[in-house]
């Protein structure tokens, strides 16, 4: 009896992994499968052609909306970097441990209540929609994985090695240079990475946040398919797909460097 359920599951374990891993990524497959139809219609197939890539490259709008992305992505992640740095060095000599604990809101909270609550804060101080509501959205997003993934870095570090670089003569400002920063790299790196292909991949965010005349490429794809499900969005998707595929393997080999380093 128990060698007969052993079988059993030897058998059924595996079928339900193969089936889970075909719900999460067969929608991907065809969606990149038919990125390559020659068909106007997503449905059918009518053979293979790469026109629609053609039509994505030929399309200002398109081009508009990506670079909208990538303007608010940096943006977003340079400054996460640089203020949840500060946070995090800040907090050497402030106890601010609960107010630290309060960035990790950002990845439990569902993002639509985050939007919804940044939207109500730009109408209530009459900040006008566009690049700098769009930055500052994107920010506190980004501040909610940078803090916790340097802050978990920088208690690591060996505190001897700063005071030794300060009784050694060496200011603030060239400790932190010359010592803290180099140490923090790998961390700045991942959480960069992190926060950009989030960024990049924004919608809820995007959505309230952004104008009429200012539109990240992810609220440009929505706006597309209201209407019509154009094929270019399967062109689109796929790319959107392998930039986002590039940075997670970055960033997965950033935390793998890491890890190294901290053992070391």
């Amino acid at each position: 009896m128990v060698l007969g359920k052993r079988k059993i599951s030897r058998y059924f374990s595996p079928l339900l992994v193969v089936m889970a891993y075909s719900f999460l990524y067969l929608p991907i497959f065809i969606l990149i499968l038919f990125s390559f139809n020659s068909s106007s219609v997503s449905i059918e197939w009518t053979g293979f052609s790469i026109k629609w890539y053609q039509k994505l490259f030929d399309s200002p709008e398109i081009w508009q909306a990506l670079g909208v992305s990538l303007i608010v992505a940096i943006c977003a992640t340079i400054l996460s970097l640089v203020l949840g740095t500060f946070f995090v060095i800040s907090g050497r000599w402030l106890n601010i441990d609960l107010l630290s604990n309060l960035f990790n809101s950002g990845i439990i909270l569902p993002e639509i209540i985050l939007a919804v609550s940044v939207l109500s804060l730009f109408v209530f101080l009459k900040i006008p929609l566009g690049f700098g509501s769009l930055i500052v959205g994107h920010t506190i997003i980004g501040l909610g994985f940078v803090v916790p993934i340097v802050r978990a870095r920088f208690k690591e570090l060996d505190p001897e090695l700063t005071e030794a670089s300060l009784d050694l003569g060496a200011g603030y400002v060239q400790t932190f240079l010359h010592v803290i920063f180099p140490l923090l790299v790998p961390a700045f790196v991942a959480s960069g990475l992190l926060v950009f292909t989030l960024s990049l991949d924004d919608f809820l965010i995007s959505f309230f946040c952004s104008s009429p005349t200012v539109q990240t490429l992810s609220v440009y794809v929505y706006s597309m398919i209201k209407t019509w499900v154009d094929p270019t969005i399967n062109a689109v998707s796929t790319l959107l797909l392998l930039v986002s595929s590039i940075l997670i393997l970055l960033l997965s080999y950033f935390k793998v460097v890491d890890k190294v380093v901290s053992n070391e």
